[in-house]
């Protein structure tokens, strides 16, 4: 009984949710002052800031402190008013989405990031719209509100039309840019002061009592009184009703203003978004839903990552916990290899920081050492054999790349570091059969991956690349006939993969009705399966 109380205990304070945004919204300075509230870092470091040799605790890897930019997923945990808290800090940029969308597969809730100045934009929509298919509650910041953007009512408009979800004011702004004074918060009745940004980790001014009092003109000025007043009253008449069920549900995001580099409005929201957002829940999966109170320990691996400590070669493999309770040295059944497998080196995460976890629950993120055995979306488990949770959907490359190293001396080196990268999932690697041992086919979901192939294996694996851009945007597979009997239209080329399907390369839609004009009986399918 005891076991089941404690296992029960631990489930109800865990918040596990991934943070989402367009490039620049803030993402990423969020997350580092929920860390510094959670006393997980003294001082966060800001991505612009590399002139003074500071860097995001997020950012990991190296070419991420050099860019600026987040190119993996990272995940952090930290306690805070006896919740224990797991983020998921997700790349922001388009081109390493799905990095991203496998991510969001291992969340329970997301914390959307939007720039005021820009309101919602379109990597924002993209992400929002993966959220939504998952039905998952949308928690939205609308960032940077002591600098010029839009007003206050544009950016629910802008969020209602290009998502398509309801929204929920949970505190409203008073003043933009320099005339910033803060915000009130309309479920508590205060006014949250702004005091230019001197916050820290301290706790920012308050003035309780209705809106209308006149101690709030003497504060405010007559002018912005007014407006606040009368912005006040149009949202209690035309906006959304605050409802917890529709939160849960996905179908209303509560929306907090505030800036996260000044670190305002920050904690306001992280304490709200821990009070509504819910444990983790019931997973889908080949035996129906997976309680997380269940005993049987379960989970899947949402993420493989390679040389996170460059000086060990380590491969990491991120496994969600889903039910029971993990114990360092726990025997599990790996479903997908039919094997049984003992997690005897269990790590936690502090972005680059590890440290040894003995034990674990659902909702917890941890990583497992990888020999080379795992994949992204094998289950693990105690002791159902067949469990299977849902897939982790795979996209089709639209961009492809010939590669090969420069150094043939190196190809040991070159064939390793592909193979390890192709398991992270962040390339798709493709041969031709007769063009020599020598080079490779790459697809990337993203332009920017490129990129970062040539960076990590020069800088992983000591391997320069040779790197030749391919015109091609999209891929088929096909079957029903012998790679060597198929006749190509131009512009087109075949491959094939590593399991030695036939894939189609080519730039237009059009392409396959002629492939399939000079080929009888041929059969063209997309690549991966529906998600």
């Amino acid at each position: 009984m005891s076991n089941n109380l404690n296992l029960t205990t631990e489930v109800n304070r865990r918040r596990t949710f991934a943070i989402i945004s367009h490039p620049d919204a803030g993402k990423t300075t969020l997350t580092e002052k929920f860390l510094l509230y959670g006393g997980a870092i003294r001082e966060a470091g800001s991505v612009k800031s590399r002139r003074a040799n500071k860097h995001a605790v997020s950012d990991w890897m190296e070419i991420e402190k050099q860019r600026g930019i987040s190119v993996t997923s990272s995940v952090l945990q930290f306690e805070y008013n006896n919740y224990c808290v797991n983020i998921l800090d997700t790349p922001g940029h388009q081109d390493f989405s799905e990095d991203t969308y496998r991510t969001l597969m291992a969340a329970d809730s997301a914390v959307m990031v939007i720039d005021s100045s820009k309101g919602v934009e379109a990597q924002t929509i993209k992400l929002f719209k993966v959220c939504k298919m998952r039905g998952i509650p949308i928690f939205t910041f609308i960032n940077k509100m002591d600098r010029h953007g839009k007003e206050p009512l544009e950016l629910l408009e802008d969020i209602e039309k290009a998502l398509g979800i309801q929204s929920y004011a949970m505190n409203w702004p008073i003043g933009n840019s320099k005339e910033f004074k803060g915000v009130f918060n309309r479920r508590e009745k205060q006014f949250e002061i702004f005091d230019g940004g001197n916050h820290g980790q301290a706790i920012a001014g308050t003035v309780s009592g209705d809106i209308s009092d006149n101690k709030f003109k003497d504060i405010l000025g007559d002018h912005l009184h007014a407006q606040v007043i009368e912005e006040l009253e149009l949202l209690d008449m035309a906006g959304d009703d605050y409802n917890i069920d529709s939160i849960l549900k996905g179908e209303l995001t509560p929306v907090f203003f505030g800036s996260a580099l000044t670190n305002f409005g920050v904690e306001p929201f992280l304490k709200s978004f821990l009070n509504i957002s819910t444990p983790p829940k019931p997973r889908h999966s080949n035996h129906g839903e997976i309680n997380p109170l269940d005993e049987n320990f379960s989970g899947f691996i949402f993420k493989i990552q390679a040389n996170m400590n460059p000086s060990h070669r380590d491969r990491i493999a991120f496994l969600r916990i889903c039910s029971g309770k993990f114990t360092k040295g726990i025997s599990v059944n790996h479903v997908q290899k039919n094997k049984k497998i003992k997690l005897s080196q269990p790590q936690q995460f502090m972005a680059q920081e590890f440290k040894t976890v003995e034990v674990a629950y659902p909702g917890d993120i941890i990583g497992i050492h990888d020999p080379g055995i795992f994949s992204i979306g094998d289950t693990l488990c105690e002791n159902q054999s067949k469990l299977i949770y849902d897939r982790i959907p795979q996209f089709s490359p639209e961009h492809f790349a010939k590669i090969s190293a420069k150094n043939s001396m190196k190809r040991k080196q070159f064939l390793k570091g592909i193979n390890q990268l192709a398991e992270e999932g962040s390339i798709q690697v493709f041969k031709r059969p007769f063009s020599g041992a020598e080079e490779l086919i790459i697809g990337v979901v993203g332009v920017l991956q490129l990129e970062v192939l040539e960076y990590r294996l020069k800088n992983e694996y000591s391997v320069d690349l040779i790197i030749q851009r391919l015109p091609y945007k999209l891929i088929k597979k096909i079957e029903n006939i012998r790679f060597e009997d198929i006749s190509t239209p131009m512009d087109s080329m075949l491959a094939i993969t590593e399991n030695d399907t036939i894939v189609f390369l080519h730039q237009n839609p059009w392409s396959v009705g002629h492939l399939e004009d000079r080929n009888t009986g041929i059969v063209v399918k997309e690549i991966f399966e529906s998600n």
